[in-house]
């Protein structure tokens, strides 16, 4: 594997790699991108790049052998949900007080510090950049070219992210920072001005349809194309992407949607609602809900847009354009707020069940005008 691999967005990872052999990596850098555009991949390709200890050349740009001590452990922290998992059982396994005081950090390089959102609330806390800055400055490379800190998410606590200023203001030379974020406004401004900003854009539905029919031919046309345009572009996404999960999340989505535009099951709503609980499992169910519910609203916008040729939930084409009826943009920015919303008391640990039901009746009484 090597940067050739990397599918899309050519003309960022041309910079990049320029970078790497002009030897002025950036100190702070910022991947943007949606989820699964590949942010998290690039990052650690850039790792890899930079400290590769038998480096070569593809295109006449610097590649990496993904061979080498440092690249093949840099690359343990490839998938970064089981790693995250294992960190938080063996969290889980500590006395209560050591487990308060412990956070989410994965490193299977002694020089690349990865910095997950750390659950339950999923946000980078204090105590993670803390631990940043004591490495930034107290642990030099013993093992590679150049110390990399990547922050997988752009959620901060307040306290966290006025503290991260601290070492981006004076970074050590031998340290880059990699923030990857799909929306760069949810940083501060005084992160964002200290930091190369680099996008990585989204890939045609066409080509992500032609790429799944290579890579995963058990898919059917009609699947293929469902994927392609539920990636939104992203790569990652549309090879990793669960149909199974998505449609059940987006069936339980309808049952909001249709409890607000139609006359009303409560019996139904809150049969679906109950199984949104509290643990592990409820958050990551709700997660699924509240992406399928946001695709569907967009998806309306489309319609009440009059383009509806762009949904992404083609199968569902017909009933996006019978709800879509009387539907005002007003109404849908509301559901777009509400949804915000909805994510925001996840994060207060509120209790689901009782949210999403909240959440539907508000919906309801809004598209009634009430």
């Amino acid at each position: 594997m090597g940067f050739q691999d990397f599918l899309g967005n050519t003309p960022t990872v041309t910079r990049l790699r320029e970078s790497v052999r002009s030897g002025h990596f950036p100190q702070s850098l910022i991947l943007s991108g949606p989820r699964g555009s590949g942010k998290y991949t690039l990052a650690l390709m850039m790792a890899k790049g930079v400290n590769c200890l038998n480096p070569s050349e593809s295109d006449g740009l610097p590649d990496f052998c993904d061979a080498c001590r440092n690249c093949t452990r840099i690359g343990a922290a490839e998938n970064l949900e089981e790693r995250v998992a294992e960190a938080v059982a063996s969290r889980e396994d500590m006395r209560d007080a050591d487990k308060r005081e412990t956070r989410i950090l994965i490193q299977t390089h002694p020089d690349v510090l990865i910095v997950p959102p750390d659950p339950p609330q999923l946000l980078i806390k204090l105590g993670q950049v803390r631990q940043v800055i004591h490495a930034a400055w107290y642990r030099p490379p013993v093992e590679a070219r150049r110390s990399f800190s990547i922050f997988t998410s752009s959620a901060f606590m307040k306290e966290a992210a006025n503290s991260l200023l601290k070492v981006l203001e004076e970074p050590p030379e031998h340290l880059s920072l990699i923030l990857l974020t799909e929306n760069p406004q949810e940083l501060l401004p005084t992160i964002r001005s200290r930091a190369v900003v680099h996008r990585l854009g989204a890939l045609p539905a066409s080509d992500l349809e032609s790429l799944l029919a290579l890579r995963r031919p058990e898919l059917k046309p009609k699947d293929r194309d469902l994927a392609a345009r539920l990636a939104e572009g992203a790569v990652g996404r549309a090879l990793t992407i669960d149909l199974g999960i998505y449609l059940a999340s987006r069936q339980d989505a309808l049952i909001l949607l249709r409890t607000a535009l139609r006359e009303p099951d409560y019996s139904l709503l809150f049969h679906s609602t109950e199984s949104y609980r509290a643990g592990a499992d409820g958050q990551e169910k709700t997660i699924n809900l509240l992406r399928a519910l946001g695709s569907l609203v967009e998806d309306l916008l489309l319609v009440v847009a009059g383009t509806p040729g762009l949904v992404r939930n083609i199968d569902l084409a017909a009933e996006l354009e019978r709800m879509a009826e009387g539907l005002t943009v007003d109404w849908i920015d509301g559901a777009a707020r509400a949804l915000v919303q909805m994510e925001q008391g996840m994060r207060r640990n509120l209790l689901r069940s009782l949210s999403l039901d909240a959440m539907a009746v508000g919906l309801e009484r809004t598209a009634l005008g009430g």
